[in-house]
């Protein structure tokens, strides 16, 4: 009799899994509503929008290489793991405290 492909899995890879999906739906909730969030209530312009989010997304696609290449060197996935996803948990709030565009800025380079 076969077994299930998911019995193999450990639990630690759907716990992985898991936080991974409900870190992403956040995100694209978060970055979904940015930009209207930036125009209507901060009075932001439309470039201002294109700088932060152009420059946000270059600074998340070089931070991808180097933090690659540091768990290479280090051999510390897990610890780097959860570090990244401790990071974007904890800026998540600050894009609801935001009261001008710096702290916008801020939140959004933090989690990318």
């Amino acid at each position: 009799m076969m077994k299930h492909p998911q019995s193999h899995v450990p639990s630690g890879i759907w716990v992985l899994g898991f936080v991974s999906m409900l870190m992403d739906i956040s995100s694209e909730m978060i970055h979904s509503l940015l930009p209207l969030f930036m125009i209507t209530t901060l009075g932001a312009s439309t470039i201002a929008v294109g700088f932060v989010e152009g420059l946000a997304e270059s600074l998340a696609l070089v931070v991808k290489v180097f933090s690659g290449t540091l768990s290479d060197y280090l051999g510390k996935r897990k610890g780097l793991a959860i570090f990244g996803y401790a990071l974007g948990a904890l800026t998540k709030p600050l894009f609801a405290l935001a009261s001008g565009v710096g702290m916008v800025v801020t939140a959004r380079y933090w989690i990318g």
